[in-house]
């Protein structure tokens, strides 16, 4: 990772573009990390956009990725992570998400909005077996 050709960016609100992503039922703002970083970060507002549907991160799941952090700027989302146990991240609250930690979600608020930068910016997600031995988020 090289920062000496990295470029200024200005990513200005109001010309935001939501676009989908990841999880069905999020939308997403890139910050334009990705280029300006050449790709050796993404930061990206994610926000909850009306639709409840489940999708793969009910699963265990994991982040192919050197660092990611989240930042919650609205709501709350109840995860449980590998070794951690289960943890409501609310407003206000930031987590240094390890790399390859297996995790998935419980459940979220319909206003969760969060400011996650991750790196590098072209990182996996793979499904994987829980520490119990499932896929499946509990029922």
């Amino acid at each position: 990772m090289s920062q000496d050709n990295w470029k200024f960016s200005h990513n200005e609100a109001n010309g935001a573009t939501w676009t989908p992503g990841l999880r069905e039922i999020f939308e997403y703002r890139d910050l334009g990390f990705k280029d300006s970083t050449n790709g050796d970060y993404v930061a990206h507002v994610i926000r909850h956009n009306g639709k409840k549907q489940a999708d793969q991160v009910q699963k265990w799941h994991v982040h192919d990725c050197a660092f990611q952090m989240v930042y919650v700027l609205n709501g709350w989302a109840t995860f449980e992570y590998e070794g951690e146990g289960v943890r409501t991240i609310k407003k206000g609250d930031c987590i240094n998400q390890r790399p390859g930690i297996p995790h998935r979600e419980i459940a979220c608020s319909e206003d969760f909005e969060v400011l996650e930068v991750v790196s590098p910016a072209n990182f996996a997600t793979r499904v994987v077996e829980g520490p119990d031995g499932k896929l499946q988020a509990a029922e």
